[in-house]
């Protein structure tokens, strides 16, 4: 029976590795494994189609297939292949019916094995050389059936080989470090990792001893007898069953457990292909770190987690904390954040150590090596280019980012450390966003007390934000804004000179538009003056640096700085001069009539009439209003312009209506701009003392005449134009537009005439639209 829920496969799985299995049930279990394997919709193993694996029974292969010629696995390719597994080694027989008290050093520990490993150790402790998913996936089986002492057995010979073989790699590593080092790239050694693994065989081992040391595990209903028979005498006695037959003197089945996962965790690993496998991989590691945090930690298990962040550090290839790392390798971020938080206490330079170290992703690192394909026998050969199919990529940052935190945290207060984990995060994290939250969180937690901020990490929290600002500089983020503005904030926090900095150097962390409108408006205003607590001699320090970047903004996007720049001026008449002779500059060629416009509308609100008619002049020639234009933004500026040139006289006036007729077309506009012109004289309300004769102009002389005479113009041209292509619904509301047309001809002398002519012109022209020429003759007959 069954013990636990398991997926599909998996409970396949241990019902093929029943120890008292017949041939027979497994030949017709074998068939229907096929029939169902067989079946299109059967699901794959890794719910991908792109990453095959050799079959599961076989080490690593020779050499380097080609993956797309191998054959699907699905959920059941590997209870068929189990089905060749059998129980009838006897070594295997030996490891699991035999406690380990009960072996001598009469065995000799290099008696080969059938894959070339010994079955003992220096001890005389029995060893399993199996694949190590496969032999746990026979752990599991055995529990499954109702044999924990077997598998526990089992298990604890794996794990004792496990460990032989990290002392074996650690001294191969050394013997070879040199040649590794000098190459500056390494390989992944496992082709398959076990956190993350199909069969988990990771988990299997640690839950195996875990719930052995906490006495869950209960003493089963039978003896395994390899004669081929199960006797179920009574239970085992718990005085039959003591657990100190399966360990060292001193040794615990909780820290067994927990090196395990501690070994497992680090195997330096690949990222699988595909979503599906690719999540299971961070679902199977997260899972693994929450059954680990609810060990209650004592000095022999941090002696256990020294033991294994040493081994990390040092096992090359073999470690994903390693000193080189493949490119396409499983990150450490989380497991070594759970690292970090445990060694703390206990020895904080190692925790720093391993942290530092997991904080690469080679991944992303457009110079990172590819691997050394020089050694294919124990090399996976990648697909190259497979970043894009890092799907879990985000999550993976997040997790590298939250371990950055986790180090800017417990390094507050300590200078050397903070700029160790700044150097680590500026070298390794490529999200401007990741950084930007590492920067707000640094932030935080150095104003979070009442008492005077930590300057050592608002200085940080200060580098980090400069770095986002020149990552982001030349590429579109939505937050951008809102990182300025929190930069300005932060170098507030940090002091004066962190402000005069920022501005000196503008042009490499703001565009022109961002370090006038948001920096040096900030840095000007009052808040940030009583923030800071400046005397009279720092503020003008700091407005000239202002003042300074406002002008080389205005330089460098006079479109865009120019009104910031005069603004940010107006009480330097130099600097002042300087912002109003760019615009000049920049106002042939480098600027819209909006912008113009604005500009011209801020220096009349400032008391500087005559230059906002200047401007408004320059504005002019950029405008063109066509005839149907008439609900364009540009008309009350244009109506502005005119009322300014009529308030500042007549020559003003007779300088602009040229500029108005060339570049305005539509009627209406013209219409309303005479009619204007009309109302009052010239300079009758001017803002600076000037004689005028007090007279109105006439619409008979320059400049009102070729104005008129530009208004009947435009009304004509329009007029063709509605006609050219009227719909009926449209009749009313053209006979209204001719009704207005005909205020502006009567402005003329022979207005009336010129108007009677124009309507029998339309009524000759247009006759075949009979309707509508009855409703001009009953208008204006």
């Amino acid at each position: 029976m069954v013990r636990k829920k398991l997926p599909e496969g998996t409970l396949w799985m241990c019902i093929v590795l029943n120890p008292h299995c017949k041939s027979e049930q497994k030949c017709v279990w074998l068939r229907q494994l096929r029939r169902w394997n067989s079946i299109d919709v059967c699901p794959w193993e890794d719910g991908n189609h792109g990453n095959e694996l050799p079959n599961l029974t076989h080490a690593l292969p020779h050499g380097n297939p080609d993956l797309s010629s191998r054959p699907h696995r699905t959920v059941f390719t590997r209870a068929i292949e189990a089905c060749d597994l059998h129980w009838q080694d006897t070594h295997l027989q030996r490891v699991i019916t035999h406690d380990l008290c009960t072996h001598t050093h009469t065995h000799c520990p290099h008696d080969s094995h059938g894959s070339g490993g010994a079955l003992f150790d220096a001890r005389g402790w029995p060893l399993w050389h199996e694949h190590v998913p496969t032999a746990c996936a026979r752990v599991d089986a055995l529990r499954s059936h109702g044999y924990p002492r077997e598998a526990l057995r089992l298990a604890i010979a794996i794990v004792n080989t496990l460990k032989r073989q990290q002392q074996k790699q650690l001294q191969l590593l050394r013997n070879h470090k040199k040649e590794l080092l000098h190459k500056g790239m390494t390989s992944v050694t496992n082709m398959e990792g076990w956190v993350g693994h199909p069969l988990d065989p990771i988990g299997t081992l640690f839950s195996t001893l875990l719930d052995t040391g906490r006495g869950d595990e209960e003493g089963g209903n039978a003896f395994l007898d390899f004669s081929g028979s199960v006797s179920s005498a009574k239970r085992l006695e718990p005085h039959l069953f003591p657990a100190q037959h399966f360990l060292d003197d001193g040794q615990s089945f909780v820290a067994l457990a927990v090196e395990t996962a501690l070994i497992g965790l680090g195997q330096q690993r690949v990222m699988p292909d595909g979503l599906y496998a690719q999540e299971k991989v961070c679902r199977n590691e997260e899972q693994l770190l929450a059954k680990l945090q609810e060990v209650e930690l004592n000095d022999a298990l941090v002696k256990i987690f020294r033991k294994q962040a040493v081994f990390l550090l040092e096992a090359g290839p073999y470690s994903g904390l390693g000193e080189l790392l493949y490119r396409e390798s499983v990150p450490m971020h989380t497991f070594a954040k759970y690292l970090f938080t445990s060694l703390l206490p206990h020895d904080a330079e190692l925790a720093y150590k391993i942290a530092l170290r997991a904080m690469r992703l080679p991944v992303l690192e457009t110079t990172a090596p590819s691997g050394d394909l020089s050694r294919p026998h124990h090399i996976v050969s990648m697909v190259p280019n497979r970043y894009p199919r890092w799907f879990t990529l985000s999550h993976i940052e997040s997790q590298q980012c939250e371990l950055a935190s986790t180090m800017l945290t417990a390094a507050k207060g300590d200078g050397r450390k903070l700029e160790t984990v700044l150097e680590s995060i500026q070298k390794n994290i490529h999200s401007s966003s990741h950084i930007f939250k590492l920067a707000q969180d640094a932030f935080k937690i150095a104003t979070l007390m009442d008492s005077l901020p930590d300057l050592t990490l608002l200085k940080v929290s200060l580098e980090l934000g400069l770095q986002v600002m020149r990552m982001t500089l030349s590429t579109l983020n939505w937050r951008r804004r809102e990182m300025v503005r929190w930069l300005v904030t932060c170098a507030t926090e940090v002091g004066v000179y962190a402000l005069d900095s920022i501005m000196q150097s503008w042009f490499t962390l703001f565009t022109p538009t961002e370090a006038t409108s948001i920096v040096a408006t900030t840095v000007m205003s009052n808040t940030t003056i009583v923030r800071l607590h400046l005397d009279c001699h720092q503020q003008e320090n700091l407005a000239s640096s202002a003042r300074t970047l406002a002008l080389q903004c205005a330089m460098k996007d006079p479109q865009n700085c120019s009104l910031s720049a005069l603004t940010l001026c107006e009480k330097d008449h130099i600097a002042f001069e300087t912002a109003y002779q760019i615009v000049l500059d920049a106002a042939v060629t480098g600027m819209s009539y909006t912008q113009l416009f604005t500009i011209a509308r801020y220096m009349e609100h400032r008391g500087y009439p005559m230059r906002a008619y200047k401007l408004a002049t320059l504005a002019m020639a950029h405008l063109n209003l066509s005839y149907n234009q008439d609900t364009h933004p540009a008309i009350n500026d244009v109506l502005w312009a005119c009322a300014l040139s009529h308030s500042l006289g007549k020559n003003e006036l007779s300088a602009v209506i040229p500029l108005v007729v060339k570049s305005v077309k539509c009627a209406t506009v013209l219409s309303d701009i005479l009619r204007r012109c009309t109302l009052t004289t010239p300079g009758m309300v001017a803002l600076h003392s000037r004689r005028n004769s007090g007279k109105l102009m006439s619409l008979d002389k320059a400049p009102l005449r070729q104005l008129l005479d530009a208004t009947i113009g435009a009304y004509i041209n329009t007029t063709h134009s509605r006609l050219t292509h009227i719909s009926p619904r449209h009749y009313s509301e053209f006979i209204e537009f001719l009704s207005k047309a005909r205020e502006t001809f009567l402005m003329a002398q022979d207005g009336h005439i010129q108007f009677t002519q124009f309507i029998d012109n339309l009524k000759q022209i247009y006759k075949g639209k009979k309707k509508l020429m009855m409703l001009v003759r009953e208008r204006f007959g």
